[in-house]
């Protein structure tokens, strides 16, 4: 058993993410912290460290480290490389993951010129009038 493992490796071994690629990832976008701070993917865990890695907008896993591994284990072995203390996982629903967020809100005018205001600046730069029914 090894005295330390790096945090992206560990993450793919207790296959919280399904690659290691995709754990060091997250852990470059600051998704993962570990014992409440951001970390880097080359960060060593020990025995007893509270991992808390953000799988999806809406669900952070919480697991603390019981067991190190390098390698991957058979899936009926890999529970016991941590305690797991995330809450439930949300429904895969995505109508109820949509409401769950906030609406996206803009300013009127902000963004993209609908058609109409497109024909208008392009009248306006063109030089040409705009059609009398706009």
């Amino acid at each position: 058993m090894p005295v330390s493992v790096r945090v992206d490796k560990w993450l793919h071994v207790a296959r919280v993410f399904k690659t290691r690629s995709l754990a060091t990832r997250a852990c470059q976008l600051s998704r993962v912290r570990v014992n409440g701070a951001a970390v880097k993917p080359h960060r060593t865990l020990a025995l007893g460290d509270r991992v808390e890695a953000e799988v999806m907008p809406d669900w952070t896993r919480v697991l603390v480290v019981r067991e190190l591994a390098e390698r991957t284990l058979p899936k009926a072995e890999v529970p016991r490389l941590y305690e797991d203390l995330s809450p439930p996982r949300p429904s895969a629903d995505p109508l109820e993951r949509a409401l769950r967020r906030p609406p996206v809100r803009r300013e009127r005018g902000a963004g993209r010129p609908t058609k109409q205001e497109r024909r208008r600046i392009e009248a306006f730069v063109g030089g040409e009038p705009p059609d009398e029914d706009d």
